[in-house]
């Protein structure tokens, strides 16, 4: 993984200067002056933000603040862009209404030079490029911030795809992800608002998701994996990968012609059939997220293409997704429960599959969610679009302060994604009809009698081990029980804030007593005319009036400044 190194010493060595400069001026330009201020990070690093322009215009002023953040993004380079894509699949790490907008991210870069691409192959694969490649195309097919793909042939003659990640990118990555956690850690001190939000866990989040980026095997991998799944599917096709080719930084697969599944002319005019296409397509994806549970995340028209007899073609395995059985299962619940609009059991099972740090109000819960479902299931199927629905349940869930998991909110933002495809190629599909079948069999597979079977075998090794487990943990605690070494930690949550404001209320009190009594101590000596005298009054009197005035003023005012008299 790229190291994540703490850098709140990053002022006195200089290190990364001018890339921590680059950053809080594309911040500023963007109109996220005040956050920077609020950082106070010229209490940390020397950057000279006295430097840098704080003129936005009135263009950027109009923008919101979700396509701010984006330009701003984008124009920080390749770390920042795949942290805005990786974030626009997290509703459980930022707030819903930058989603949409950080989904539009582009990845617009140019190519590194052929040069390069020799020696990473050279340093990648322990052999020059000539004794595995009879052939190597110097312009790329497709350039972007990660890496770039050249077409090839290998010594027997096979066409494939080769990309190549870009020289120099894990340096550029760690030195980002440095800054990153350093303004991460600072939001977390400095703005209770962001704070809310976890950026440093946001920031740890995706430097892990980033590695699996970064590492082609991973990617290969999972080639490898749907391709086993689908071995007897002739209905998908997924290129060959050449492991004696890859490495971390070099994939390596077959290279595969086809149509790009939204050149709608080229389908029609090749004679492909549309409207089986769309369903074949769905079925896979269909397939993919209800029976394996393992799935292409990212089905945009660029990464699907259609080979001769309808076969669709998949590229472009750098995001997938996972759900295990448990999940699956209950998401198939929540639509069983949302289509017999039964709004208390859609209720447990929403609370079942998202996570939250406080519970939420489930009366109002329950409510919100026979809203919800009123407004989707009287409409006529062909009218129910799922990217509608997943974008108001994500709304629902942002309103109780529920965190929908990434796995989860993967899988459906791969349907409605699917879902759009499909319409593209036949406005006529209802994705929620075609969707029933996969659903319905999932449904009915937790019945079956080997399901059944297996959970109780499961369920009996588990009851094993707990009574197994049971007389031992016992007597461990027993014994420690004797050694009085058992000790009960108990943990408030709230109650520093109470101390606190009880301490300040003593010490305003002592303050007024002491106060009081200068004023009657003061009293007496002016009374007994105690020298020495200034015009017939005792001098330590007027000072003791003096010092009581003060102290009265100082107490009224921060009182007053508290907004509590």
């Amino acid at each position: 993984m790229p190291s994540i190194r703490k850098i709140g010493v990053i002022g006195r060595t200089y290190r990364h200067l001018n890339r921590y400069r680059r950053i809080l001026a594309v911040l500023i330009k963007y109109g996220y002056g005040d956050l920077v201020d609020h950082l106070k990070i010229d209490q940390y690093i020397e950057v000279g933000l006295q430097l840098i322009t704080r003129s936005k215009g009135d263009r950027i002023e109009r923008y919101s603040r979700g396509k701010r953040l984006r330009l701003a993004l984008e124009e920080l380079g390749p770390t920042f862009i795949k942290l805005g894509q990786i974030l626009s699949t997290r509703p459980d790490l930022i707030p819903v209404e930058l989603i949409s907008e950080l989904a539009k991210l582009q990845d617009k870069v140019p190519s590194f030079a052929f040069e390069d691409v020799q020696r990473i192959l050279k340093s990648e694969l322990g052999r020059p490029p000539e004794e595995i490649f009879a052939h190597f195309e110097a312009a790329p097919l497709a350039s972007a911030s990660i890496g770039q793909v050249h077409r090839a042939e290998l010594l027997d003659g096979e066409a494939v795809a080769v990309k190549v990640q870009r020289p120099g990118i894990r340096k550029i990555i760690e030195v980002d992800l440095e800054i990153m956690l350093h303004l991460a850690t600072l939001m977390e001190r400095h703005v209770d608002e962001l704070s809310l939000h976890r950026p440093v866990k946001i920031v740890e989040e995706f430097a892990r998701s980033l590695e699996n980026e970064i590492d082609y095997t991973s990617e290969a991998a999972s080639m490898e994996r749907v391709s086993a799944e689908f071995l007897d599917d002739a209905t998908l096709y997924i290129p060959k990968v050449f492991q004696e080719a890859c490495s971390r930084r070099v994939l390596t697969c077959e290279f595969v012609e086809g149509i790009k599944i939204s050149e709608l002319d080229k389908l029609t005019a090749a004679g492909l059939d549309r409207r089986r296409i769309t369903r074949r397509g769905a079925g896979i994806y269909l397939k993919q997220i209800f029976e394996h549970g393992f799935f292409h995340a990212d089905p945009h028209p660029g990464n699907i293409f259609v080979l001769p007899g309808d076969v669709i073609c998949l590229f472009d395995f750098g995001m997938t997704g996972s759900v295990d059985r448990r999940t699956r299962e209950d998401f198939v619940d929540l639509v069983d429960s949302v289509a017999q609009r039964d709004a208390g059991r859609t209720t447990r099972v929403l609370l079942d599959l998202t996570v939250w740090e406080e519970e939420p109000d489930e009366r109002r819960l329950e409510r919100d969610v026979a809203e919800f479902t009123g407004r989707h299931l009287y409409k006529p199927l062909g009218d129910i679009e799922i990217a509608r629905v997943l974008q108001e349940m994500l709304e629902l869930a942002a309103r109780h302060r529920m965190r929908i998991p990434p796995d989860i909110f993967l899988m459906m933002k791969a349907l409605s994604t699917i879902e759009g495809v499909a319409r593209m190629l036949d406005p006529e599909f209802q994705m929620v009809t075609f969707a029933a079948p996969y659903i319905n069999r999932a449904k009915l597979a937790r019945y079956k009698p080997q399901r059944m079977a297996g959970d109780l075998m499961h369920f009996t090794d588990e009851l094993l081990r707990f009574i197994n487990q049971f007389p031992r943990d016992l007597a461990e605690i027993t014994r420690q029980l004797k050694e009085q070494r058992l000790n009960l930690r108990v943990e408030h949550q709230g109650l520093n804030r109470i101390l606190a404001t009880q301490d300040q209320t003593s010490n305003r009190m002592a303050f007024a007593v002491v106060i009081a009594a200068l004023i009657i101590g003061s009293a007496l000596i002016v009374i007994a005319e105690t020298p020495p005298l200034f015009h017939g009054i005792s001098l330590i009197g007027i000072i003791g009036f003096f010092a009581a005035a003060i102290m009265g003023l100082w107490l009224l005012f921060a009182i007053i400044r508290r907004g509590r008299l």
